[in-house]
């Protein structure tokens, strides 16, 4: 499997390490994980918790965008060290950009999700290039 795909698979994975923290908030604010009914009890989250959720939730958003960048350019056949290092950069600014949300560093995390949609979309004219 090719490193970028190897991205994409991080990537989701991703979305669903971001769900961890946002479980727990919800445990700590409400006393238990109301299993039945957890949309609900994610809507009434605050501080940490809302920007937890806030954090998991971009994730879905970013990845469809990766993802379909690193398809174009691997039925493109374009390879070779941009497509790897715009791969590693989008992964690498998804990390920054869950540790910025969850504490809190607005400006930072605005920054590192411009880094993550730039190789993104750099990724995705790599095979006019």
């Amino acid at each position: 499997m090719s490193l970028p795909f190897w991205c994409v698979f991080i990537s989701a994975l991703l979305i669903y390490i971001a769900k961890a923290p946002v479980a727990k908030a919800m445990q700590a604010e409400s006393g238990t994980y109301d299993n039945h009914h957890p949309r609900a009890q994610q809507a009434r989250l605050t501080g940490f918790g809302a920007r937890a959720l806030a954090a998991h939730m971009n994730s879905f958003e970013a990845f469809p965008i990766f993802a379909a960048a690193v398809l174009m350019a691997h039925v493109t056949q374009t390879q070779g060290y941009l497509v790897d290092t715009l791969a590693i950069v989008f992964v690498v600014s998804r990390v920054l950009y869950l540790v910025c949300y969850w504490c809190d560093w607005h400006w930072q995390r605005s920054v590192v999700w411009a880094v993550g949609l730039i190789s993104s979309l750099l990724l995705m004219l790599t095979p006019a290039l």
